[in-house]
């Protein structure tokens, strides 16, 4: 079921009437609704998935509890416990997302060597958001390993962690320390949480339907046909992909971090403003924060991180940025956009600015410095460049982008500049809203203002957005 869908416009509704007017008096019937309807909006679109989500669930329920009942000082048995969990949830998910991306790789090294075998592809349909509700369990047995979590005894309560519809499909990833026990205790209704949840998809939806959408219309149109693009349309459509994949993304999370709101729930901020960020560093801590920070803590760290030599320090940045790569995509595009932002990287690290810029952009200032306009110009080139294998279909596609963009005509004007002016305002509301976790948080202006803004980005929605398109999200398929 899609956000931008009437089945969701109907659906949300309802299930927000019944959990807080029929089952807010009995938190487990809370949970079961939320269950329940979880396991309804991800049935939409396929029912047979729910036997994955529904096996994933009951595993590492069990293995969490077999965890804890064994004592501290059975290191051996609570290690293999952990491993099952990591091989049935890698397993699972390197099979449906995975399968056929080794098995043409070994098919082409066997062919490297003169050696020929047959085989066969399988159509393997990638399950809407394993990815995401994959590494979301493996944070509740990896911390009940560490001793950070204990397990949870309600397998309802866990189940509704792990299947939380709003941010199901495509994130927030959630740690379980943070979002299993705000179902394991009493929720009550707050009208200020609610309206700021509302206010949050209100600008989430403005993001996708307005921005993300009418920008992706041109970009497939020029991808489509990247022989008979100009340099200049070429490279027009990579800054138009860099919006579109943003305000696509950070749009779900939007809708998704507020719709929780809305239930009671808090989930973790997605994205602020990375396109503000002034180095690689500071993008990616501003992009994807549950994912970026999901491989800190549980690739990264154990590692080594960055306390080790600088050899290891490079191979530990290299080997998280191949894995984010890979993550997204069983293509060599998506390795290659990884390997690219390690490139990037690297030269911070060795020059110990991997972590500057902790602060937002001109933080006490209207505008940027002059310093911090080049910084941010800068970073958005090199995001947008890496964006080429990201978007290609492959690798000979890579080429043919990167010569489309070498050539002469890279200085004429390129047509399709409708959507600048929409950009160019919704960067004006973004860096008008930097400080904030959304632009549209705890708006102090006057009533009739407020509501001014509120129709305003409504009419902007039903005007502007192009509903004729399917409008699935980018995200769905990783």
């Amino acid at each position: 079921m899609l956000f931008n869908s009437i089945e969701f416009f109907l659906f949300l509704p309802l299930v927000f009437c019944l959990y807080w007017f029929v089952t807010n008096r009995n938190l487990r019937l809370q949970n079961l609704l939320i269950l329940a309807s979880s396991y309804v909006f991800y049935g939409a679109w396929d029912w047979r998935f729910l036997l994955l989500i529904f096996f994933s669930s009951a595993a590492d329920f069990t293995i969490g509890w077999l965890m804890g009942s064994t004592p501290e000082h059975q290191k051996r048995r609570r290690k293999l416990l952990l491993w099952l969990s990591l091989a049935l949830n890698l397993g699972i998910l390197g099979f449906f997302k995975y399968y056929n991306f080794f098995t043409d790789a070994l098919i082409d090294l066997l062919q490297g060597f003169g050696l020929h075998a047959n085989y066969r592809t399988l159509y393997i349909i990638l399950p809407v958001g394993i990815s995401f509700y994959t590494f979301q369990t493996l944070s509740y047995t990896i911390d009940i390993y560490r001793g950070k979590l204990k397990p949870s005894k309600d397998p309802i309560a866990f189940f509704a962690f792990v299947s939380f519809f709003p941010q199901l499909v495509a994130g927030p990833i959630e740690r379980a320390s943070n979002l299993l026990p705000q179902f394991e205790k009493k929720r009550s209704f707050d009208f200020d949480q609610a309206r700021d949840g509302a206010r949050q998809m209100l600008w989430g939806f403005f993001k996708k339907i307005v921005i993300a959408d009418n920008c992706g219309i041109l970009v497939d149109t020029v991808f489509a046909d990247i022989g008979g693009s100009s340099g200049s349309m070429i490279l027009l459509a990579l800054c138009y992909f860099s919006f579109q994949i943003y305000c696509d993304f950070s749009g779900y999370s939007d809708i998704a971090i507020g719709c929780a709101k809305l239930f009671g729930i808090g989930l973790m901020d997605n994205f602020k403003y990375p396109y503000f960020a002034r180095n690689i560093g500071e993008f990616w801590r501003r992009w994807h924060i549950s994912l970026s920070t999901w491989f800190r803590d549980y690739l990264y760290i154990p590692l080594g991180g960055s306390r080790v030599s600088q050899k290891r320090a490079i191979f530990n940045v290299m080997a998280i940025f191949l894995v984010s790569g890979f993550w997204h995509g069983a293509n060599w595009t998506f390795i290659l956009w990884g390997f690219l932002h390690g490139l990037f990287f690297i030269p911070l690290l060795l020059m110990g600015q991997n972590r500057s810029y902790l602060d937002v952009a001109a933080n006490d200032r209207i505008l940027p410095s002059i310093k911090e306009l080049f910084l941010i110009g800068l970073t958005f080139l090199m995001t947008t460049l890496a964006w080429i294998p990201f978007r290609a279909e492959s690798l000979s596609h890579v080429g043919e982008i990167i010569n489309g963009l070498m050539s002469s005509s890279l200085l004429s004007i390129p047509p399709m500049m409708k959507m600048i002016p929409y950009i160019a305002v919704f960067v004006l509301i973004e860096w008008w809203g930097r400080r904030k976790r959304y632009p549209l948080e705890n708006l102090e202006f006057a009533k009739p203002v407020r509501w001014g803004i509120y129709l305003t980005l409504f009419a902007a929605i039903f005007l502007l957005g192009d509903f004729s398109q399917k409008g699935e999200f980018i995200y769905f398929q990783f």
